[in-house]
């Protein structure tokens, strides 16, 4: 279960993975957010963004065009 929710559906690039930036920047460490987006390139750019990061994409998945991201907060 996840502690916030971002829902960026129907938003474009680069506004899903902007608004994931900025969610986790208000979080505490520990803290579980999910993401779900409608973007395509949020598959991409999502996991890759975290890669940089100490945050931790603990699962994705896409199913009828809507991708899910888990990300465990490193803040």
């Amino acid at each position: 279960m996840a502690d916030r929710t971002l829902d960026a559906t129907g938003l474009r690039c680069p506004m899903p993975l902007l608004k994931t930036k900025l969610e986790l920047s208000g979080m505490a460490p520990g803290e579980e957010l999910l993401v779900i987006a409608t973007d395509s390139g949020s598959a991409r750019d999502i996991p890759a963004y975290l890669m940089l990061t100490r945050h931790e994409l603990l699962s994705s998945s896409e199913e009828g065009g809507r991708y899910r991201f888990m990300i465990k907060c490193a803040c």
